[in-house]
């Protein structure tokens, strides 16, 4: 569907000093923004900034206390999300709430379906029409199939035909790519730039700063409520970037440590899983940092899990400080030294209805246990400990750890790990999903564990988060181990490249 013509000098919208307070908190300052037709807008900023607050208003789910809306030039106030769609703006969020049970169509014109003469749903129309918005989008779905089983790429896709059949001329997408793999990040930048050539404006709102170089023609950032910076995207690098949203100069926002590596703590040799992985043989050091790049599916996380026992493996031998490890036995492996915090945070290192304090404490409770309870002051104590040390941000322990923000998450599954005392920490996607000021933490943390001797393993799908932390890194394709890079030598071509199964650079490790 096409989007109306619009003059060139009028933005498709436009927000003017928005402030909104919930409370005595104050959610938004000075909320700025300036879309304009055929444009891709990227809207940064930590957790916290104010995004979230912005786009509700926008949406018409938030009235702002003040400041000024326009519309193709014309101002206006949404006291409904009706209101807002009615004006073609549409949100596209990170997880869709679509009806599993119904059609893609049926979504689609979820109560406006067309009727024939008699009142009845005119459902040849409806697929007829449905069809042509996702063929005009470039994608492979029929308007017949349910929703049920579509993966969250397809759904998004079938958010965005709805839109569209409601003429959005302004589409909002709140981190469309955080669980989508790289082809389907791809698939939705390509329908991201075919509705920018018909003249929509698109909001684009992310935490990797590599998608806003690839997608986006500005970029507006926000920090503690209120706008600090915008300019176009091709005026910028990601330094200028990260130092706009944290409002510091970030030259080390990798901080890597210089530690000459000690012995052999992580020792795998000839790990093979039937159908996923091959002979996958690798030393870490202590005080060095592995990584472990790729492609999705090309089963990174299988051989951690297979390392630590979660998974079953068919062949291979794995050491933990000279020591064999018995294989299929996550509990054997914690006893050895060994830590896995998962890609899955919400999902596989938390249990989001229990307490911070229980959560930062449940790998190590045994300790914690007096006269056969629990003591609740020794376990607020130990997550106070390692919140600490890894400048957790939380008012009340005792709060559930749903509560934090993607990062403060993160730290509190670290610290349950490290809680163990492991000689050898597996970190899978360490800073997936979480804001800048949360990933240089983090990477702070890593780097003062390897200052202090611990070996890691580090898989990560962000190039620049890989050669920023790494020692080594290993690349694996199709469940093999293609590349084995030294620092100085790695850059993001010959990853790539040995991610795409192009090239077999040096592969070995440590005798």
């Amino acid at each position: 569907m096409e989007s109306k013509t619009q003059a060139a000098d009028v933005p498709r919208l436009e927000l003017r000093g928005a402030s909104k307070s919930f409370g005595r908190v104050r959610a938004l300052v000075d909320g700025s923004l300036v879309l304009k037709a055929g444009e891709v807008h990227a809207l940064l900023g930590e957790n916290g900034a104010g995004k979230s607050t912005l786009v509700k208003i926008l949406a018409g789910v938030h009235r702002p206390d003040s400041g000024e809306l326009f519309v193709d030039g014309e101002a206006r106030e949404f006291t409904s999300p009706a209101q807002a769609r009615d004006m073609g703006i549409a949100v596209i969020y990170q997880e869709p709430t679509l009806f599993f049970d119904l059609s893609i169509a049926e979504n689609i014109y979820m109560g406006r379906q067309p009727v024939d003469k008699v009142g009845r749903i005119d459902y040849d129309t409806m697929h007829r029409e449905v069809a042509a918005l996702l063929a005009s989008l470039g994608v492979d779905l029929k308007a017949e199939r349910l929703v049920r089983g579509l993966s969250i790429a397809d759904q998004q896709v079938i958010e965005i035909a709805k839109a569209l059949s409601l003429n959005a001329n302004v589409l909002i997408m709140d981190e469309p790519t955080a669980a989508l793999s790289l082809p389907e990040v791809e698939r939705l930048f390509t329908i991201a730039r075919k509705l920018r050539e018909r003249g929509v404006a698109i909001l684009f709102i992310t935490h990797r700063l590599e998608e806003v170089f690839v997608l986006t023609q500005h970029v507006t950032i926000m920090r503690d409520g209120a706008k600090v910076f915008d300019a176009p995207t091709a005026t910028l690098n990601t330094q200028d970037i990260v130092a706009k949203m944290v409002g510091r100069d970030l030259a080390t926002f990798y901080p890597k440590a210089d530690v000459k590596p000690g012995e052999v703590m992580l020792r795998v040799r000839g790990l093979t899983r039937r159908g996923v992985f091959k002979d996958i043989a690798f030393d870490v050091r202590a005080g060095e940092i592995v990584a472990l790049a790729g492609l999705v599916g090309a089963g990174r996380s299988e051989v951690a899990r297979a390392i630590f026992g979660i998974d079953p493996s068919d062949a291979g031998q794995v050491q933990i400080a000279g020591k064999p490890l018995k294989m299929g036995k996550p509990a054997a492996a914690v006893r050895a030294g060994l830590a896995l915090v998962p890609e899955d945070r919400r999902q596989q290192g938390l249990a989001l209805e229990l307490s911070i304090a229980r959560n930062a404490s449940l790998t190590v409770l045994g300790r914690l246990v007096r006269f056969g309870l629990i003591s609740a002051g020794r376990e607020v104590q130990l997550a106070g400990q390692w919140g600490t040390r890894l400048r957790l941000k939380a008012s009340d322990l005792n709060a559930p750890v749903g509560t934090l923000s993607g990062g403060n998450q993160q730290k509190v599954v670290l610290g349950k790990w490290l809680a163990t005392g492991p000689k050898v920490l597996i970190i899978d996607e360490p800073t997936r999903g979480i804001d800048v000021g949360a990933k240089a933490e983090v990477y702070g943390a890593l780097a003062e564990l390897v200052r202090e001797g611990m070996a890691v393993l580090m898989i990560s799908s962000e190039l620049p988060e890989v050669l920023g932390m790494a020692d080594r890194v290993l690349v694996m394709h199709e469940g093999r181990i293609t590349a084995d890079i030294a620092r100085a030598d790695a850059n993001e071509e010959r990853i790539m490249s040995a991610a795409l199964g192009q090239t077999n650079i040096h592969l070995g490790h440590a005798a």
